[in-house]
């Protein structure tokens, strides 16, 4: 018998590509011409490396590359294979965008109409001893959505093109924070796979826990050659089980008993030991590793309703996560140190959930694996986003080869905590006058209640599954009803101000948000409108949500003044984002345990632009992920009002009681802070608990003039604030800093004689490759803080808008 033998197909296996336009809406000289490509990769990615395009996220530069995406691309390598000796060949791509013609030496292979799914072709007989031709012809995608609505009929769907007729990232056409940049390209592996008598099909590694023993159930996917038997063996921590198998069997269950098995827990509530897994079938050999826990979603109503606890082996865990787009526009960039990078970023701000969101793609190795490793639950929605999908045919059976692939590849991964049938799509049926154009017809229901829930129960039983975010789990319930399940809180940035959360109590907020701008040296790096302004031309490309800057500006409410000039208007919108998703997180944790949970819109961007996310484009964390860091910490203490006055709520989402002496200080805002009336109380908090304690009434007074300081022994402070900052008397010149070099960049040691609200350092506004390791410190009167910064040398010294607080925005 042969050994599988692999030849690889892409650039950095050395196989050299060209790409070419054949036919649309082309730059005069660019039909016909090659273009050296890169595989894995993306059409716009090639054209710019080849200086054919400007960049598409500089200027107005997307739109003028709207032809892209309506042009018909041809992908084109020539390699020597030499024969083997094996029975077999194959053609394994794991990624075509989207729509394509495969052929080889002139002979079609097949045709691909899915973005997230692999395919194999039996080549055996068309690859030649010598020289090969391999072509990939794509259709625009947009073209090809298009030509698909005029086939089968318009289903409702939100932003411009269609992209719900095609098995294609929804958000690579364009989204309320991404460009529209639909692109083709091989854009995941490909390889010739040579092979005789049988090899590894797919590997299903299912790892549980009964008592203190790790269960492994590995299912083995074979295909075959010849009539020779086998022999399937699985070695997992320590142990090896094989079984001898007759030719031609399809599948092979194999359970595997790990004693004492170290449990893999999500961060904050234990450790994350990863064991290692080798598959062998005679010469084929899969490697992974695997996680033993129990994931588990309980929904059984309750006296308020329906909750929806996520519990580990066990365990109920409070969530406090974030949703996670496509790291960049042009994924095909994205690296493993990227992703770690990324989700770092997610580990530092407290989470411990990201949701792969609906309008992106299931993530790539190196996403799931780093979670593994991390400790980050991962919510994995299926790949619909508000729109209506059409259940027929062909794409009924793209939706069902592109699950099962999807819930094999992943079910592997510890990370894995829940499975969810959509984003959005169940309330938009209920409420976004969809009934109507679509006349009775089926509208995706039947994926989200049927075929899916099925495919999950069969292939990844031990990971829960919801029909979608929000969903209420009940039939003649509003799919967004506080009172059950999940619940997207959009009415807030939409329509209404961010105290309007306090009007809500979700059992378990799985989507809402607030935009800012990205940081300044981002935004410039892209907007060159002269002078800069919020409603400039330029600005606005890089604003992609309806009216946005008008809703930012709406958005201040009676909390901040309107900016006064472009500085002022970047420093207030990035600061009442802000306090907007922290003023909401920490409502929603002092309803615990009713609220268990809260998944902040959104963790990143995938390009410069004004959004929601936390950390920008170019990697900057905004002021909202310094909020994050705060009301996500592991403990919390927040001042909340209830009908009878004002309480100090505190949650402790850990594993120890929290003990510790509270003080309530009532302030002067004025220089030297004088302390007006001080209150303790001792705070006693259970693990994994919370409690309110309420507010002496001393330490209420004067509104515009005073503050409350809350102050536990262990340094865990609150703030509350009787009115806006637009009313109360904050000083001018309330600090002063002082710049000290350091080894790798340098300090500001800031010191306040008067109350400094949210005081945050800009750094990239004299470096864009500055960085800074705090921000959004409020101090009172006496107190210091060091601001450190890496990655440029020490100004000689610091002034506005480098320096910021509150208090500059209000004099």
């Amino acid at each position: 018998m042969t050994a599988l033998k692999t030849f690889d197909l892409t650039t950095e296996g050395g196989t050299a590509w060209t790409v070419r336009a054949v036919e649309g809406p082309v730059p005069d000289g660019l039909i016909g011409r090659a273009v050296a490509a890169t595989v894995p990769g993306e059409v716009h990615t090639d054209l710019l490396a080849a200086g054919e395009i400007p960049d598409p996220f500089d200027g107005d530069n997307e739109s003028k590359l709207h032809w892209i995406g309506r042009t018909r691309w041809s992908y084109r390598t020539t390699f020597a294979w030499v024969a083997d000796g094996n029975d077999r060949q194959e053609l394994v791509a794991e990624g075509l965008d989207t729509v394509a013609t495969v052929m080889l030496n002139g002979q079609e292979l097949g045709r691909t109409a899915n973005q997230h799914r692999s395919y194999r072709f039996d080549v055996t007989g068309v690859l030649v001893a010598g020289d090969n031709e391999l072509v990939i012809e794509f259709e625009g995608p947009v073209a090809a959505a298009e030509a698909e609505r005029a086939r089968n009929g318009s289903w409702p769907h939100t932003n411009h093109h269609p992209y719900n007729q095609l098995r294609k990232m929804a958000s690579n056409f364009g989204w309320d924070w991404g460009p529209d940049v639909a692109t083709v390209g091989i854009w995941r592996p490909i390889r010739i796979e040579s092979w005789s008598g049988v090899r590894i099909d797919s590997v299903r590694p299912l790892a549980g826990v009964v008592g203190d023993r790790g269960v492994l159930t590995t299912h083995v996917g074979l295909a075959w050659t010849d009539s020779a038997a086998a022999t399937v063996a699985v070695e997992v921590g320590g142990t090896r089980q094989s079984v001898t198998v007759e030719p031609g069997t399809g599948s092979v269950e194999i359970v595997s008993l790990v004693d004492a098995v170290d449990l893999w827990w999500p961060r904050g509530h234990g450790e994350q030991p990863l064991y290692d897994v080798m598959v062998t079938v005679d010469d084929d050999e899969w490697h992974g590793r695997v996680g033993f826990r129990t994931m588990s979603v309980n929904v059984t109503p309750d006296d308020a309703g329906t909750p929806f606890v996520l519990s580990v082996n066990g365990k109920p865990t409070y969530i406090r996560g974030a949703n996670w787009i496509p790291d960049d526009a042009f994924v095909t960039r994205l690296t493993t140190a990227t992703y770690r990078t990324s989700i770092q970023d997610a580990v530092d701000a407290g989470m411990n959930l990201l949701r792969v969101w609906g309008g992106g793609i299931y993530e790539s190795k190196a996403f799931y694996d780093t979670c593994d490793e991390l400790g980050i639950l991962v919510w994995q929605d299926f790949l619909f986003a508000c729109a209506a999908y059409s259940e027929d045919e062909p794409l009924r059976s793209e939706v069902e080869a592109e699950a099962r692939e999807a819930v094999t590849r992943l079910s592997t991964h510890a990370s894995l905590a829940v499975w969810n049938g959509n984003n959005e799509n169940i309330w938009g049926y209920v409420e976004w006058s969809w009934r109507v154009p679509l006349a009775g017809r089926p509208w995706g229901a039947g994926y989200y209640l049927d075929v899916l829930p099925k495919i999950v129960a069969e292939l990844d039983p031990r990971t829960p599954y919801t029909a979608g975010s929000p969903y209420s789990f009940g039939q003649f319930i509003h799919p967004n009803d506080e009172r059950h399940g999940t619940m997207h809180i959009w009415d807030v940035w939409n329509q209404v101000d961010y105290t309007t959360y306090r009007k809500y109590k979700p059992r378990f907020a799985s989507e809402f948000g607030f935009q800012g701008p990205p940081a300044w040296s981002t935004l410039t790096s892209v907007v060159h409108d002269a002078p800069l302004d919020p409603y400039g031309e330029q600005m606005l490309v890089h604003q992609k949500a309806f009216e946005g800057n008008l809703k930012l500006e709406r958005g201040l409410g009676e909390h901040l003044p309107k900016w006064k000039n472009i500085d002022d208007w970047h420093w207030t919108t990035q600061l009442n984002q802000a306090r907007a998703v922290a003023y909401g997180i920490e409502h929603f944790r002092s309803l615990f345990p009713l609220n268990t949970g809260a998944v902040v819109w959104q963790l990143n961007d995938n390009w410069p632009v004004v959004s929601w996310a936390a950390v920008d484009g170019h990697g900057i964390k905004k002021p909202l992920w310094f909020a994050l860091k705060r009301v996500y910490a592991d403990r919390l203490l927040t001042v909340q009002p209830r009908e009878d006055g004002l309480v100090v709520a505190a949650h402790n989402d850990t594993d120890e009681s929290w003990s510790t002496e509270v003080t309530v200080t009532r302030r002067s805002t004025a220089r030297g802070g004088a302390v007006l009336a001080r209150e303790i109380f001792a705070l006693e908090v259970a693990a994994r608990s919370g409690i309110l304690n309420g507010v002496p009434d001393s330490t209420t007074t004067d509104p515009i003039r005073e503050y409350l300081e809350v102050r536990a022994a262990d340094g865990t402070t609150a703030y509350w604030y009787f009115v806006e900052d637009t009313a109360l008397q904050l000083a001018a010149d309330a600090f002063t800093a002082q710049v000290t070099a350091t080894a790798d960049g340098y300090d500001v040691i800031v010191t306040a004689d008067a109350l400094t609200k949210d005081l945050c350092l800009f750094p990239d506004r004299l470096d864009p490759a500055a960085r800074v390791d705090s921000g959004l410190i409020t101090l009172s009167p006496g107190e210091s803080h060091t601001f450190h910064v890496t990655g440029a040398a020490a100004p000689e010294q610091l002034t506005s808008p480098v320096i910021r607080s509150a208090n500059d925005l209000v004099q």
